[in-house]
């Protein structure tokens, strides 16, 4: 029973958010508690409900302050010359830009914090996508499918936890594995290239005659697609207006959103007063000091972004006035973020305080034939893209995948390549709503998750399929 319930209730959070008929905190608070007193443990409600907000508790922390931080960081021009750059690159050609957003999402992806990565590609990218009236969910999809591969990377988590239940090196499940994941990661970049010339077939191929070195307003462009005519891009139609009728994917965004056209460049504007040129390098230090100390773990991850954003503030803004208008400025995000965490409690709560996870996993386990044995390798690199998205990490890693383990080694499979082949379904992962990175993803893009998740989940799944006939190809799954 407790199986087919907590089957029921993903289903029901999935298909109310992607049909818009619930907002995901709503979802995420509602259906849960709803579902727990069918289980007759309503009781128990709010006693799973404080355990997950408990457990979540640091990872909200993190994610307030980290907006904070990165938030201030755009506003004092840090990631400025960045944006240049990749517009350097781009131009205004749709396929450089998604393929641009693909291989910046992974190089970002380096530090092994997701939250980090999304905010810096759509600090980049998000003005370009909004001035050229590209879909703003290709953005997100990429970016989430390209993050999910590198979160791979030994300080990533996934592979510490791994290699952790089952009492093996990181760097031994790793290491074998980098051809299958640098094949995943390829299969984004040329993901990238079929998205980017669908969006350049819808909107027209462009090129840009000036870079926007001097951020002036109007931008010209040639369309190709036109006949040699030029394009005012300051004046072009942002979001979905650019689309041709059944052009396919929108944009994915709230249409309360209420932006006007060209308000994507506004963080270019080089005359802003949030600006600090003078403490340039302080910040570049600041910033490199604060991703060193994440990858070493000098201190836990929610206290360095806490002590980062306080002093990123009282350096850059020492006068009150000026720090409470950053906090401000930034104070939606923060706000939809964290809530959004803290409602993620209360489904991860339930899920697992009645015990309903435990369930799902045992049936799909018990699931797996005799006959597939041998071949326990292939069943955990399968399993792995569902039970990833349907459950954390940590409930995957240190409650699944021993128990495969177990039945592998059974039949002569060793807990090396289950540990491998668990690490498929990552992909996938980073979109799903149990992962609190995504909602800043899709809150500073201002999409709706139901959008991104429609749009993403058939491609990272297909990515995580990649990733696995890889491993299988090589011989290392």
């Amino acid at each position: 029973m407790l199986t087919v319930l907590g089957f029921a209730m993903i289903a029901t959070f999935l298909v109310l958010i992607m049909m818009k008929k619930m907002s995901p905190i709503a979802a995420l608070v509602l259906i849960p508690a709803l579902f727990c007193v069918a289980v007759g443990q309503g009781a128990q409600l709010g006693d799973y409900v404080i355990e997950g907000v408990g457990k979540l508790a640091p990872t909200a922390a993190m994610l307030m302050f980290a907006i904070v931080y990165f938030g201030v960081m755009i506003d004092v021009g840090l990631f400025d010359p960045i944006v240049r750059g990749i517009l350097r690159f781009c131009k205004a050609d749709p396929v450089r830009i998604v393929v641009g957003t693909a291989v910046l999402a992974a190089i970002v992806s380096l530090d092994g914090d997701g939250s980090t990565t999304f905010m810096i590609t759509v600090s980049a990218m998000y003005p370009l996508y909004k001035r050229l009236g590209m879909s703003l969910v290709v953005m997100t999809g990429v970016a989430a499918t390209a993050n999910g591969v590198m979160n791979t990377l030994p300080w990533g988590g996934p592979t510490a936890r791994a290699a952790t239940a089952l009492k093996l090196d990181a760097g031994d499940v790793f290491v074998p594995m980098i051809p299958a994941l640098g094949m995943g990661l390829l299969f984004v970049f040329v993901l990238a290239y079929v998205l980017g010339r669908r969006e350049r077939k819808r909107i027209g191929y462009l090129t840009l005659d000036e870079v926007l070195v001097s951020e002036t307003d109007t931008v010209l462009a040639t369309a190709g697609a036109g006949g040699g005519g030029t394009v005012d891009l300051a004046k072009r139609p942002t979001g979905g207006a650019s689309a041709a009728p059944g052009s396919g994917e929108g944009n994915g965004e709230s249409e309360s959103e209420g932006d006007g056209d060209g308000e994507g460049f506004q963080g270019l504007d080089p005359n802003r007063a949030t600006l600090r040129p003078k403490l340039y390098w302080f910040n570049v230090g600041l910033t490199v000091a604060l991703l060193a100390a994440m990858i070493l773990e000098l201190m836990p991850i929610p206290v360095l972004f806490l002590l980062g954003a306080a002093l990123a503030l009282t350096v850059n803004y020492p006068k009150m006035a000026e720090q409470k208008a950053r906090i401000a400025a930034h104070a939606d995000n923060v706000l939809n973020v964290s809530g959004m965490v803290f409602a993620a409690a209360v489904f991860t709560g339930v899920l697992t305080g009645t015990g309903m996870v435990k369930h799902m996993a045992d049936w799909l386990v018990g699931a797996i034939p005799e006959g597939m044995g041998p071949h326990m390798g292939l069943v955990t690199g399968v399993l792995s893209i569902p039970l990833t998205y349907f459950m954390s990490n940590d409930g995957f890693y240190f409650g699944v995948v021993p128990v495969l383990a177990e039945a592998g080694a059974a039949h002569g499979v060793s807990p090396l390549e289950i540990a491998r082949a668990s690490l498929v379904g990552q992909a996938l992962h980073m979109s799903s709503p149990l992962v609190p990175a995504v909602y800043v993803l899709v809150g500073m893009a201002k999409v709706e998750f139901g959008d991104h998740t429609r749009f993403t989940v058939k491609w990272a799944a297909l990515t995580s399929l990649v990733v696995l006939a890889s491993g299988i190809l090589f011989g290392i799954i």
